[in-house]
């Protein structure tokens, strides 16, 4: 009997393949959906046990999709001493799950050495670095430790015979959490700017001062609804930032619910924002995205993400510094005009 783990969704049928998805945001899962899904096309099941951590929100973003039986969480970081007993009891989970395939979707060595400990006969995995001593594929070319994870995984899917039809996220959400967000926002003036607020680092985010400039400028610009989403951590600066600006009509979004959210952005027009998981989450639903591509390498994975670079173009760490409000109004005008 399998211990009812965080994060188990209600259908817990047992797989005969698991994936390991070692990275801890919520974009993340967003990008590796086509690659799960394709994983799962090709099993008997036409469905996979996934784990990933915690803060990957994985449960509640993939409950209504059909190729995820269950989603399991396990703790990946810390110190020496977490990360053992995390090894031991990702080992233990996987000894209890008795896959037949293990996919490890990353180059990290630890989910497989786990998925070794637990001796699940068949490993599949990248293969770079120490870890091509612990699958059963033959692995990739070292030369793409260099590459992008998502065209490492392109290239292993391929290796191993799975079709991979799209990259497109096209996320699945429950109906009726998207008919309910329609109708509660129904009454409100269209077009609908999704705004979000807060990045996983600081140096992906603007400071409270540009912020407030950018949403006076589409305040005054818009004859629609604009939002504020990004959680309860960031609802204090949407309160601020209201009460520091005046126009169009701007909902403190920022109590909806992860879900909530992403139905939110599925009936939006247009999400703007930081290059984050609500940014992933818009693109992966099908709505313009246009993120703030100012320190990191542009995501070019979905033809609905837009790249808004700094103003000289130049990606760098200080990057924010130079990307103005002004150059991310002038980028979206036409979503704002309606």
């Amino acid at each position: 009997m399998l211990p009812a783990f965080a994060g188990m969704t209600m259908r817990d049928h047992v797989t005969s393949t698991v994936i390991i998805q070692a990275k801890r945001g919520i974009g993340d899962v967003i990008w590796h959906l086509p690659f799960i899904r394709a994983i799962a096309a090709a099993t008997p099941e036409r469905a996979v046990t996934f784990l990933a951590p915690p803060s990957s929100m994985g449960a509640e973003l993939l409950q209504a999709e059909s190729c995820v039986a269950r989603t399991l969480y396990f703790e990946h970081g810390g110190s020496e001493l977490a990360r053992a007993f995390q090894l031991a009891r990702l080992t233990q989970m996987l000894r209890e799950l008795q896959p037949k395939t293990a996919w490890i979707l990353d180059k990290t060595l630890r989910p497989a050495l786990a998925a070794f400990l637990a001796r699940v006969p068949q490993r599949i995995g990248m293969g770079i670095r120490p870890q091509r001593l612990l699958i059963t594929n033959r692995g990739l070319d070292p030369s793409f430790d260099e590459q992008y994870p998502i065209e490492c995984l392109i290239a292993l899917l391929e290796q191993v015979g799975v079709p991979l039809e799209t990259t497109e996220p096209n996320l699945t959400l429950p109906a009726a959490v998207v008919a309910a967000i329609g109708q509660r926002f129904q009454a409100h003036e269209r077009p609908w700017t999704v705004v979000g607020l807060g990045a996983s680092i600081p140096d992906k985010d603007w400071p409270r001062s540009q912020w407030v400039v950018f949403l006076e400028a589409i305040r005054r610009r818009t004859r629609g609804t604009i939002f504020l989403i990004g959680g309860g951590a960031n609802a204090p600066l949407a309160a601020n930032l209201l009460e520091s600006t005046a126009g169009a009509e701007t909902i403190n979004a920022c109590d909806l619910s992860l879900i909530e959210s992403a139905a939110l952005m599925k009936h939006a027009d247009l999400f703007v924002g930081p290059n984050s998981g609500p940014m992933n989450i818009a693109a992966a639903v099908g709505t313009p995205a246009f993120g703030f591509f100012a320190t990191n390498k542009v995501l070019t994975y979905s033809r609905h993400i837009h790249a808004i670079l700094p103003d000289d173009g130049r990606i760098a760490p200080d990057g924010m510094q130079r990307l103005s409000p002004q150059r991310v109004v002038e980028r979206i005008g036409v979503y704002l005009d309606g």
